[in-house]
């Protein structure tokens, strides 16, 4: 009995796959092949029946050689009449899906995250191409509030844009924080999300519902941050160099003034007469070596107060011809020690200008020193002095050594030099140019320079006559922090003066901060 179960399964099986077949080559649905395999089943079965008894019965009427022939076609053809019938009567085509709209379609592929908000900012939809790179509670975060999937300190400002778009506006944008995936290495993360928000009205104009855009943005705030911690950095450097180079300006001319004295005192003889000559000579050597660095001290804090924001000009009305004549007569003593001839001269009609009168001298200075040291014997040094329009123009040309060209566009950059290796003819560090283009700066003027190697160069500067471009310098904020050197805020336009600078020009009113 057992054996006959065995095959009588396993006909059954047979029939069941014979069939799933059949109907998977009519690309039949799965859920109606289930029910259809069943029916084929019942029907080969009593086809099988049928195809045994129907001979026997036809073999009592005909004789038994027609009657097998005979009961088994017709049989097999009901059988098959049977199946074509029911299932072109029974079977329905397959269910298709519904065509997912053009909005639908729309928004998933929009990048980013999309979500659609409800007036009261809950979650009604979720999509977008990107939907998988954000945290899992923003992928299916329908049915709730978003407020409450951002940053704690990021909500007020989700909820203002919210706001914004209650009031009547089109379109708002927030950038916030989410909640990312924990990491046990980092900790707890957090991605910033840029939030563009755009409003869906009734006709009434009501807020309608809200379509929201997320983009992840940390890599963007990653570099920001980044920027902006080097350019932090930058200034601090830049700061601390100014400083530095003020603490050490200021350090370096208490001993100078002390060896410039007594060297002035040995000079003059006036508590003994030197014996020799050569003692003689070396005072004048400490003497000279001693103003050197003094210059070079001094040039120094200049630069460090430009570059600080320190130095403040103060504008006074006084003749340019003066100003160009005392510098020619400055430095007329060692352009003929050099065999170098300097001349100046100041254009008919050029009266009094306003502008800072120690800034412009000290401009003249340099571009006249520098013109001097690299003029050969039997060169000659110009000053020109001349108006154009409203401004005054400054000219200094000479026949010297000239610039070459590919030095040309470096010149100004502090501690550059035309010949910057250990076998340099002339002395200096550079810092000259450096300091006539910060007071130009800070008169709001123009410098401009042409040379070539070897013909002589011309410096042109060119400043306001009526001293408008003057930068004022702005009152610093409070600083809780001790600086070395101490920060003095600006009160009074008190003037004040360091003894080199009463030394150097006696006329001189700058304010030394």
């Amino acid at each position: 009995m057992r054996v006959v179960r065995n095959i009588a399964g396993q006909a059954v099986a047979e029939i069941d796959r014979a069939a799933a077949r059949w109907l998977r080559s009519l690309r039949q649905p799965e859920e109606i092949r289930v029910r259809d395999v069943a029916l084929l089943r019942s029907m080969v079965l009593v086809a099988s029946v049928a195809s045994v008894a129907l001979p026997i019965a036809l073999s009592f009427l005909l004789p038994i050689s027609i009657a097998l022939p005979v009961g088994a076609t017709a049989v097999v053809s009901l059988f098959l009449c049977v199946v074509a019938a029911t299932f072109a009567f029974t079977r329905r085509p397959a269910p298709t899906a519904a065509p997912a709209s053009s909005e639908d379609l729309i928004f998933d592929v929009c990048p980013g995250l999309s979500l659609m908000l409800d007036s009261r900012g809950v979650v009604t939809k979720c999509g977008g191409r990107d939907r998988s790179a954000f945290p899992p509670s923003l992928q299916d975060a329908s049915g709730q509030r978003l407020a409450e999937l951002v940053h704690v300190s990021d909500r007020i400002t989700l909820v203002h844009a919210l706001d914004t778009l209650r009031q009547g506006a089109d379109s708002a944008s927030a950038t916030v924080r989410l909640q990312g995936v924990y990491c046990a290495s980092q900790g707890r993360q957090f991605l910033h999300v840029r939030l563009e928000m755009s409003a869906l009205r009734r006709e009434d104009g009501e807020l309608a519902c809200v379509f929201a855009q997320l983009r992840d943005i940390s890599t963007e705030e990653a570099l920001r941050d980044e920027a902006t911690a080097r350019i932090s950095e930058a200034h601090s450097a830049h700061e601390a160099k100014s400083r530095f180079l003020a603490a050490v300006s200021h350090e370096l001319r208490t001993p100078l003034n002390a060896i410039l004295g007594f060297s002035d005192v040995l000079a003059g003889e006036y508590f003994g007469r030197l014996e020799t000559d050569r003692q003689k000579e070396y005072v004048g050597l400490i003497r000279q070596s001693g103003a050197h660095l003094l210059s070079l001290v001094n040039t120094m804090l200049d630069m460090s107060k430009i570059e600080s924001g320190r130095y403040q000009l103060i504008a006074e009305p006084f003749v340019i011809g003066e100003a160009v004549e005392a510098c020619r007569a400055m430095l007329d003593l060692q352009a003929r020690n050099k065999g170098v001839t300097l001349t100046s001269r100041t254009a008919k009609g050029l009266g009094e200008v306003n502008a800072d009168r120690r800034a412009v001298k000290q401009i003249l200075i340099n571009l006249a020193g520098n013109a001097i040291k690299f003029t050969e014997n039997g060169g000659v040094v110009t000053i020109d002095a001349a108006s154009n329009g409203g401004d005054f123009v400054l000219t200094i040309s000479d026949t010297g050594i000239g610039i070459p060209a590919d030095k040309l566009a470096l010149i100004g950059q502090p501690f550059m030099q035309v010949q910057d290796d250990y076998a340099r003819q002339y002395e200096g560090t550079g810092l000259g140019l450096s300091l006539v283009k910060g007071l130009v700066a800070l008169h709001g003027g123009s410098f401009h320079i042409e040379s070539s190697a070897g013909e002589g160069t011309v410096v042109t500067v060119t400043l306001p006559a009526d001293g408008a471009g003057i930068v004022d310098v702005a009152e610093e904020p409070n600083d809780p922090m001790v600086e070395f050197p101490p920060r003095l805020l600006k009160t009074t336009r008190t003037t004040m003066k360091d003894e080199q600078d009463i030394g150097n020009d006696d006329a001189a009113k700058a304010k030394i901060a």
